[in-house]
């Protein structure tokens, strides 16, 4: 048995290495006047619209595979005891039908407070310019909207859709635009949660040298319900590419 199963790691080991060794890792690191996370201020500690977080994270490609993972993180405060948010994500690229598609599953975390942890799957669609994605929750909880630790409520099957327009409409200018669509799950919505849509209108520039500025208005509509949260607000933000 021993040698059947080191002969089957040696299988995996040997399909697993060409992998490896065309694997691409990319890196990035941000500093953002304001994280808005679907339209919403992820820092609901001030009211003003200035909240600086840095951001940063990396992808990891298996070459021409279209397998990937990655990591993103930021700075956050919306949830007691936590100031962090890290995402950790993997997924499969492929063409179909003169389509490029993107589907996989992203984990939220949240170390200090795992009240706000989900888990999504997403699929995406891209045909020129044009993206649209839709992500899909399969945690029991939706980012602590149904309080499903301390409940029988669930926010399970809350449903996102996003559509996204990005375009170089001159050197080193790309123009960008999105909206989206928040569908709350059945317990979510029977708390008085309304579903909501939310926007984001504006552009980037190529400093060169992976460093890019881009500039952006971000917001959604429900502000009765939601807030300042939801207020539009003026992002601006400095990427660098490593």
């Amino acid at each position: 048995m021993i040698a059947a199963s080191l002969k089957t790691l040696g299988v995996a080991l040997a399909c697993a290495l060409p992998l490896l060794a065309s694997a691409q890792v990319t890196g990035n690191l941000s500093l953002t006047s304001n994280y808005k996370f679907r339209g919403q201020d992820q820092d609901a500690s001030r009211s003003k619209d200035v909240k600086p977080a840095l951001q940063g994270g990396f992808d990891y490609a298996f070459g021409e595979s279209g397998w990937y993972v990655g990591n993103w993180n930021s700075s956050v405060d919306w949830l007691n005891g936590n100031s962090l948010e890290m995402d950790v994500y993997g997924g499969y690229k492929f063409k179909a039908a003169d389509l490029d598609w993107d589907v996989g599953a992203l984990a939220y975390l949240y170390p200090g407070n795992s009240v706000g942890n989900t888990l999504e799957l997403y699929g995406a669609a891209t045909y020129g310019p044009v993206t649209a994605k839709y992500s899909h929750t399969v945690s029991k909880d939706y980012f602590g909207w149904a309080g499903a630790k301390t409940s029988g409520s669930r926010g399970r099957n809350t449903g996102y859709l996003n559509l996204a327009f990005a375009k170089e409409v001159a050197p080193s200018v790309t123009l960008k635009a999105a909206v989206g669509y928040t569908r709350f799950s059945s317990d979510i919505k029977d708390l008085g949660v309304p579903n909501y849509v939310d926007y984001s209108v504006g552009g980037a520039y190529d400093l060169g040298s992976g460093l890019s500025l881009s500039a952006a208005i971000v917001g959604a509509n429900k502000k009765a319900y939601f807030g300042d949260v939801n207020k539009s607000r003026l992002l601006l933000t400095l990427t660098k590419t490593l």
